[in-house]
């Protein structure tokens, strides 16, 4: 494993742990952390019917997202579902105007999009790339 690849490891490896992390931390207390995010947007513009299903699913994608990550399965699709959902969250805390939230917000964003501009070339220690050698070996 060279410089690059290893460094794509540890930085797939780190927002994984992180997304793992929120997602596992919030679904044994999923309708307390749905009740206090619905109460946090009361008083904005987004309506509760959005608010509602968002915070049931929001830690749900966390953890998947994270346990992909970890594991290097998807991804490539779970880099894009990640910077969605930091997009989504963005949106949410500018409505809020829960302004302090927002650089760790970006920061995810960043570590998502950055990984995904160097998926194809350095995702070597990971699910995908024995699945891939595994397909390439099946069609020679």
């Amino acid at each position: 494993m060279n410089s690059p690849q290893l460094s794509f490891l540890l930085a797939r490896l780190s927002v994984g742990m992180s997304m793992f992390g929120h997602g596992l931390a919030r679904l044994p207390k999923l309708q307390v952390f749905s009740n206090g995010m619905v109460s946090q947007f009361e008083k904005s513009i987004l309506p509760s019917i959005i608010v509602t299903p968002f915070s049931y699913i929001l830690p749900i994608a966390e953890l998947l997202i994270g346990i992909f990550l970890l594991i290097g399965l998807f991804t490539r699709q779970t880099l894009v579902a990640g910077s969605v959902v930091m997009i989504a969250l963005i949106f949410g805390s500018s409505m809020i105007e829960e302004w302090g939230a927002i650089p760790s917000q970006l920061i995810h964003a960043a570590f998502f999009t950055i990984l995904l501009s160097f998926e194809k070339s350095y995702n070597t220690f990971a699910v995908d790339s024995v699945l891939e050698r595994n397909r390439q070996a099946a069609i020679l």
